[in-house]
């Protein structure tokens, strides 16, 4: 419980401090996750940030708050079975395209690096779907002194990775 009100008060301060910044870079912010759960002040800021940033158009941040990614997936199950049972959706037109278009992040591309801090080896409940084509970088570094040099050390071992999004090599 502790640790969980120090990461919402750091997300309260985050978002009052930063977005001055947001807005004069054109970030736009949006949360996946359920945001109901998280307490009345930090809820009240993310929205405000939200709704500010909702025409910037440079860079998007998906904020994954309250976030799992099996549930992400049972949220987009029962949204499919809705549009099934109502008839405006046919079982057999639920491909991937119609399972991404129903997750959290629909509005968002796949990723296509993971930066696991901490030395991890696990992508513990997060974008299970989304992740199936993503790079995995792993770093000791801890996420409180995760810097550039570490965000510089992932690109350039992202840059020499040979894409092939489940293709086999000839």
């Amino acid at each position: 419980k502790r640790q969980v009100n120090a990461l919402m008060s750091l997300l309260r301060r985050y978002l009052r401090t930063e977005i001055d910044r947001m807005m004069h870079n054109q970030v736009r912010v949006i949360a996946i996750g359920d945001v109901a759960r998280l307490p009345s002040s930090v809820r009240g800021e993310l929205e405000s940030a939200i709704e500010r940033t909702r025409h910037n158009d440079k860079l998007t941040v998906g904020l994954c708050v309250s976030y799992g990614g099996r549930e992400d997936i049972v949220q987009a199950t029962r949204q499919l079975a809705r549009r099934v049972a109502a008839g405006r959706l046919a079982p057999d037109d639920i491909d991937e395209t119609a399972i991404s278009g129903a997750l959290g992040t629909a509005s968002l591309p796949d990723p296509d690096l993971l930066i696991r801090t901490s030395g991890e080896m696990r992508i513990s409940n997060f974008y299970l779907w989304q992740l199936a084509y993503t790079e995995i970088f792993v770093t000791e570094a801890l996420w409180p002194d995760f810097r550039e040099a570490e965000y510089v050390a992932a690109l350039a071992a992202f840059q020499r990775r040979e894409r092939r999004f489940g293709r086999v090599l000839e």
